[in-house]
């Protein structure tokens, strides 16, 4: 099975580029962030016809929201609410086999790294809190996939400076701190790193503001895909596809992350 994950920056205006990644890599499930649109705007008729007539949805008007595109049936799907708040971030689906993947868009919590002053980063905060007290209390003797825009760049080779980023929401101590615990709290695997060292840099998101993003190549590692440990075994590989970054004609600031795993 091959995974995508992708923050689109709204499907529904970059269509074509969702259209390109089913071309070129062939995933079998597709999971979109930020699709900026409600569940009857989106464009479930083209995928359909690319391929995905299986889709779960959360949509929230204007921004937000996510999706789950499928080859195949999935037996259930469901959504979930986090801080009090629906705003389209959390859906489940169940997978062949019985693996419950979700699918995430943690808020990305503003400029400001204080919670007394910036209640986007005090939300962003009480979300990692609220997630990390939360897996162990639903996690069951069945395997797990969570994916997604976590808007936290963990490792100090997730971004293109640690020093200069230590102040900078995404890459904040307490920020790191809160994600590592989620991680921790039902031992969870990363997939990509599985693959590729905590030595080397790697990033997922670019800018908009630079002039040459890949030249400047201050990137940030925001997208992630994590499995339980029973499906370690199951990892074939996994990739970041940086050249999507540059995909005309309007480029997401995200690019697709894939991991293929032998499951189903």
């Amino acid at each position: 099975m091959r995974l995508a994950t992708w923050n689109i920056n709204s499907v529904r205006l970059r269509l074509d580029l969702v259209l390109r990644l089913i071309a070129e890599r062939q995933p079998d499930v597709i999971c979109l962030q930020e699709i900026k649109c409600l569940d009857d705007q989106f464009p479930a008729r083209a995928l359909a016809e690319a391929g995905y007539p299986h889709q779960a949805l959360y949509g929230f008007k204007g921004y937000h929201g996510v999706a789950i595109l499928a080859r195949h049936p999935f037996p259930a799907w469901e959504r979930r609410d986090w801080c009090g708040r629906s705003d389209g971030r959390h859906l489940i689906a169940e997978l062949p086999g019985g693996v419950l993947l979700h699918n995430f868009y943690i808020p990305a919590g503003g400029d400001e790294p204080d919670p007394a002053i910036n209640d986007k980063f005090a939300h962003k905060l009480q979300f990692l809190d609220e997630l990390a007290a939360w897996w162990p209390e639903v996690r069951a003797e069945r395997p797990l996939i969570m994916v997604g825009d976590l808007n936290i760049a963990p490792l100090e080779t997730d971004v293109w400076s640690h020093k200069q980023l230590l102040k900078v929401v995404s890459h904040t101590p307490v920020e790191v701190e809160k994600l590592t615990r989620v991680q921790q709290s039902i031992g969870w695997v990363d997939a990509v790193r599985h693959f590729v060292p905590p030595e080397e840099k790697i990033f997922s998101w670019w800018s908009y503001r630079a002039r040459d993003w890949s030249e400047s190549d201050r990137g940030r590692r925001l997208d992630h895909v994590w499995v339980t440990p029973e499906l370690r075994p199951a990892l074939r590989g996994a990739e970041i596809i940086r050249d999507a970054r540059g995909w005309e004609p309007k480029p997401s600031d995200h690019v697709p992350v894939l991991v293929d795993l032998e499951i189903g």
